[in-house]
């Protein structure tokens, strides 16, 4: 028998096998067959810190159904997007392809039908399916790509004034230097969310565009029980009710803690007891790309010292004690409908946030804090374990359908990784990532780093990088300053090594690296 599928059919075996049976000796035994098809559920938020979920800084996140989940799981301690942005970020994990491939490049993105997400890959008619929440990959208002339950959170294609998405003033700070004017749509422009008919139906009244929608502000500041977290979780209880019995697959995609930064468990963590990144002081040099040296100067005018940044981390914490209890509640009533023992439970995000590191917030930027997330995955039957090698969310697809006990798909580009969840130990790979800016990225006024050109010059960069698995990172832009961090002895990423004339080979290598990939994957962009 050929050894490779006897490695895969094992790890689907035992991963799936009755709970409290040792690995090791389910490794010895002939394996059995399956009773039942495994049931996925997925908790998706948006814009989730890796040191939230596990590591020594998470003991002071009051999220206890999060941190147990991460007890119980394995945890891929170095899990990184394909692009730190929404709609980029999440067409690889639904669909296994690169961003430069699908399309979906910048967060005005639609993920095209021809692209399969996991429930159509799967190819199983007797799986319900479920997406509640946020989607950004298209229409927000009906099932998209075999999902066949739906409810959507967002009011999409929202008219805009000026060019300028309808945003908060923290979030149009936040978004300042990589937001695009929105093309324009010109039908569809009244559609509103399950979520925004769901506010109406309790008596609210819309407080935006001519009383159409409602704003992030003033939905921030409803009481938890109207947040859309609450509204989500309701959502995805019942669909567990009426397809607990299984096979499913479930999304549950929160908007939280993405901005701006509000919510009802805003006091929930004492202000003085809110630890801010050791860079949060830091000033950037001119070897730091000009992009980031222009939000940095922008958020320090914005929240000037320490306790600005601390009193927004205050808040974007309580965030995250409203997903915990959101997602408390769906595992209980997984565990209510017995069927826990055949549950696979995955937490992760479509990207990290800096949340202070380097006096920075947000995404979109190659950092640890921002292309980083946090990626664990809870198997019946497997103990819990830390994994330490890089991993990436391309192979996030593939690895699920093998768990799901199906073949891997010809559309995804990366591979399964159940085998290091079942406690195989694989080669260590290189990861890639990749940055494409929208359209029109918006020039700030009155900066006084750089002329406006220059400016808008380096908002116009593209990016590939990789991370290596002993601990060199290299950025290659086109527009741009390059960078290179050794993240063993600088984990901060405080000192830029890519002109140290003692790094030149390793600027070389690495370089190689990337242009290798670009050729494989059918990325033209010239770095």
């Amino acid at each position: 028998m050929n050894s490779d599928f006897s490695r895969r059919h094992f790890i689907r075996t035992a991963a799936l096998s009755s709970a409290g049976v040792a690995l090791a000796a389910r490794i010895r035994a002939q394996p059995a067959e399956l009773p039942r098809k495994p049931n996925l559920i997925v908790f998706l938020p948006d814009q989730l810190r890796a040191d939230t979920v596990f590591g020594e800084s998470a003991s002071g996140v009051h999220a206890p159904n999060i941190h147990k989940l991460a007890s119980e799981s394995t945890i891929f301690e170095r899990a990184y997007v394909t692009q730190p942005i929404c709609a980029p970020s999440r067409s690889s994990l639904l669909s296994g392809t690169w961003p430069h491939q699908n399309g979906c490049t910048n967060n005005y993105g639609v993920l095209p039908r021809r692209f399969l997400c996991l429930p159509e890959m799967l190819g199983d008619s007797s799986y319900a399916s479920g997406y509640f929440g946020k989607w950004h990959l298209g229409d927000e208002f009906l099932p998209q790509h075999g999902f066949d339950q739906w409810a959507s959170i967002v009011d999409s294609f929202k008219p805009v004034e000026k060019g300028h998405r309808a945003q908060s003033r923290l979030e149009r700070l936040i978004s300042l230097f990589e937001s695009s004017k929105r093309p324009e749509r010109k039908q569809r422009a009244d559609k509103n969310s399950d979520y925004t008919r769901f506010l109406v139906s309790k008596g609210y009244q819309p407080d935006a565009y001519r009383g159409r929608y409602f704003s992030e502000e003033f939905v921030s500041n409803l009481p938890f029980e109207f947040s859309k977290a609450k509204f989500v979780e309701t959502k995805a209880c019942e669909f567990l009710e009426r397809n607990g019995s299984g096979p499913f697959v479930l999304f549950v995609a929160f908007f939280e803690p993405h901005p701006p930064y509000n919510g009802p468990f805003n006091n929930e963590h004492p202000l003085g007891a809110i630890a801010l990144d050791a860079t949060v002081s830091d000033v950037f040099g001119e070897e730091i790309p000009l992009r980031c040296r222009l939000r940095q100067e922008a958020y320090r005018k914005k929240l000037g010292g320490p306790d600005g940044y601390r009193r927004i981390k205050q808040n974007y914490l309580g965030l995250i004690t409203e997903i915990d209890r959101c997602i408390g509640t769906i595992l209980e009533k997984i565990k209510q409908l017995g069927v826990a023992d055949r549950t696979i439970t995955v937490l992760t995000s479509d990207h990290g946030d800096m949340m202070s590191a380097h006096g920075l917030l947000g995404k979109g930027l190659m950092y640890e804090q921002s292309a980083g997330v946090p990626y664990v995955v809870r198997v019946p039957g497997i103990g819990p374990r830390q994994i330490s090698q890089p991993v990436s969310h391309i192979d996030f697809a593939p690895t699920m359908l093998e768990f799901l006990g199906k073949p891997p798909h010809p559309q995804c580009v990366g591979k399964s990784r159940a085998g290091l969840v079942g406690g195989e130990s694989e080669l260590a790979d290189f990861v890639f990532l990749e940055w494409t800016p929208g359209p029109a990225p918006i020039v700030p006024q009155n900066s006084s780093l750089e002329s406006e050109e220059e400016i808008s010059n380096s908002l116009h960069q593209s990016t590939r990088a990789v991370v290596t698995p002993d601990g060199w990172k290299l950025c290659l832009r086109d527009k741009d300053k390059n960078e290179l961090y050794n993240l063993r002895d600088d984990p901060g990423e405080r000192k830029n090594l890519y002109s140290d004339p003692a790094q030149t080979d390793t600027v070389k290598r690495l370089t190689n690296e990337i242009h290798q990939w670009q050729q494989r994957v059918g990325d033209t962009l010239k770095v």
